[in-house]
């Protein structure tokens, strides 16, 4: 294992660190484990909280800022956070108009999220959760019951942020959230597979020649494993699945993320997202918006996950909205 890091055990830890240190628009609270908007609470303004296990970076702490969180909690990697963590970024980000937690479909996640939710209001703060679904490559998986949340999680949020940045309340920024990722489907594709620093062993094992069709982001196995294809074979297969699930039809608007899973270079991420642009345009799809790059990663692992939204007006005005994060920054 070749990994830039001191103690396997203080990987978190330290990154949380190093984070304090390069973002100053943001406090972290180390011992706590969670990020917030130096700003927060804001009163009257409801809190949006999200977070999950560590090694998918940006996701989560990598979106806290104007425009989309105001809070994140990193667990440790691949790990859910626990309730108490939970707990006290719901508290930080609460300016008294209530906090929507938005929760990745992970077993773990979803159950810990839950009873930090139970926790805070009997605290008087009203929690609504948003669960993301968005990846079709598998019903059920290692970790979850039913469909996984990944790709799609970066539209939610986003979506959400910019909701409560207009003074939407609680009900409204939940309802926008679930709209986004009611509109939003994912596909992952992995070359190779990534190592936990805490293992020192990959998270499954692949030929020369393999790839994996379908995963997860915690490197948990997908659809099927087979030889490696070209990039346009490869952006069918991912392109196909979701149009299956949600078939996208002449006139309509997508929002099309091609996302890297943290150990491919741009220079391929674009030459799948010309083929899926290629895909879309044989069925009078416009590519309205996109984003190519490393969103919802899974630590080094090499290949990418497909992401589609069907745009609406508001999905889009929402998604063009403004926005200052570590890893999304766009308007005014």
């Amino acid at each position: 294992m070749k990994k830039l890091i001191n103690d396997p055990a203080d990987v978190v830890r330290d990154a949380l660190r190093g984070m304090a240190a390069a973002h100053p628009e943001l406090r972290v609270d180390v011992e706590q484990r969670f990020v917030v908007r130096a700003d927060a609470p804001q009163q009257g303004k409801v809190g949006l909280v999200s977070g999950g296990g560590s090694g998918h970076e940006p996701l989560h702490g990598g979106f806290v800022g104007l425009g989309m969180l105001t809070a994140a909690v990193p667990g440790e990697v691949f790990t859910s956070p626990v309730p108490d963590q939970i707990l006290a970024a719901t508290q930080a980000a609460s300016g008294g108009a209530g906090v929507v937690h938005v929760v990745k479909n992970y077993t773990g996640d979803v159950l810990n999220f839950q009873l930090a939710a139970e926790l805070a209001d009997d605290e008087g703060i009203k929690v609504e959760s948003v669960l993301v679904n968005d990846d079709v490559a598998v019903q059920d998986s290692l970790y979850t019951a039913g469909r996984r949340g990944t790709g799609g999680t970066v539209v939610v949020e986003k979506v959400a942020g910019a909701r409560a940045e207009e003074g939407g309340g609680v009900e409204a920024v939940a309802a926008a959230g679930r709209k986004a990722n009611e509109a939003s489907r994912s596909f992952g594709i992995a070359l190779t597979p990534c190592i936990t620093p805490a293992s020192g062993a990959p998270t499954f094992e692949l030929g020369d020649d393999e790839i994996e069709i379908g995963i997860g982001i915690h490197g948990e196995p997908g659809r099927e494993r087979r030889q490696i294809g070209s990039a346009a074979e490869l952006a069918e297969i991912a392109a196909a699945a979701i149009l299956e699930d949600m078939p996208l039809d002449r006139g309509d608007n997508a929002l099309v993320i091609v996302n890297g899973m943290g150990g491919t270079p741009q220079i391929e991420l674009y030459i799948v997202f010309n083929e899926v642009v290629r895909i879309l345009g044989d069925r009078g799809v416009t590519v309205a918006r996109s984003l190519v790059g490393n969103y919802v990663t899974s630590l080094e692992m090499a290949g990418c996950m497909l992401t589609l939204t069907r745009l609406d007006d508001e999905l889009t005005r929402l998604w063009d909205a403004p926005v200052s994060t570590p890893a999304l920054r766009w308007g005014g």
